[in-house]
């Protein structure tokens, strides 16, 4: 299959285009900056794109064979929480899905898969909630989460594809990303005790499950197909945040552990120019999809996925 990655610079998109050429499919990455981080994985094609200048790129979605799309554009989202960052945040998705969707209205047949990346942060801080892909969606929630999230996902329905998966991400673990490091930090400094109240709860997944859920969502699975519809995509054990911070000391093998109260928080996540919601909420998550299809997590559990990952 020809598999075309917007926003495949990124630490997800460089992850699944090199899960992706090592089992033999054509990838092509589209960036906006080409040669970022030493350019595409080896064995992919990068190509510079603008969303506001789609004639001159929309030749990539041509393909003899099948064809995928896979849309993970979008400015990272840990930066503060003002309005004109989540402004940015917003547009950024938007823009990119419309400039995608207006490309594939433009070949000469439909995509095949369009898999169309999300988060569950969609849901808000959902307290003590449990939800799954039956949980309707929030008609309001915080501006940086739902309001993003609503016309991201929205801006992809009327993408000229035979089959369309959205899948609705949990926080994504993996070696050496921004991610992982920035909840591995305080830990290894010895503020490993819960973050503010410590209860909220803290859905995830290990890379591997992720890139497995990616596979079945562009049809490359033989044992598993998912549905036209979202997916979320989240280990079927959430943890609160005690837990988690347990299990980062556990992985880092420190034993001192200072709590963070949210004031402390708060004044930090100034300095570090992020936004404190991002560890002062949370949301339990998981999937009866996967569930129902008989997907089994290769890391269910996050002690075995921090093991395992600190390793790499």
């Amino acid at each position: 299959m020809k598999i075309v990655i917007a926003g495949g610079s990124g630490s997800l998109g460089r992850a699944l285009a090199t899960d992706l050429v090592r089992r033999d499919h054509e990838v092509v990455v589209l960036t906006r900056t080409p040669g970022r981080s030493g350019g595409p994985p080896p064995g992919a094609v990068e190509i510079g794109w603008d969303p506001r200048d789609v004639p001159s790129w929309a030749h990539a979605l041509e393909s003899d064979g099948e064809i995928a799309v896979v849309n993970l554009a979008g400015k990272p989202v840990d930066c503060r929480p003002t309005e004109e960052n989540i402004r940015a945040l917003r547009t950024s998705r938007v823009e990119a899905t419309e400039a995608l969707v207006e490309a594939s209205r433009r070949v000469s047949r439909p995509v095949d898969r369009w898999l169309q990346a999300s988060t569950t942060a969609i849901y808000g801080d959902a307290g003590e909630q449990q939800i799954t892909e039956d949980t309707p969606d929030p008609v309001d929630g915080l501006p940086q989460m739902t309001g993003i999230v609503r016309p991201w996902e929205a801006a992809a329905r009327d993408a000229h594809a035979a089959h369309r998966v959205t899948i609705r991400t949990s926080i994504v673990l993996d070696a050496h990303t921004p991610a992982l490091d920035r909840l591995l930090l305080p830990a290894r400094l010895g503020f490993g005790g819960p973050i503010g109240a410590g209860t909220q709860w803290f859905s995830w997944i290990h890379i591997d499950d992720w890139l497995r859920i990616a596979r079945a969502g562009l049809g490359l699975s033989p044992r598993m197909d998912l549905p036209d519809a979202p997916v979320i995509a989240a280990s079927p054990h959430p943890v609160r945040n005690d837990e988690l911070m347990r299990c980062l000391r556990e992985a880092v093998g420190q034993p001192l552990a200072l709590p963070t109260p949210e004031i402390i928080l708060r004044l930090a996540a100034v300095a570090l120019r992020t936004d404190p919601l991002l560890a002062l909420t949370g949301r339990h998550t998981t999937s009866t999809v996967l569930e129902d299809r008989g997907f089994e997590f290769r890391f269910p559990r996050l002690a075995d996925a921090l093991a395992d990952l600190v390793r790499r």
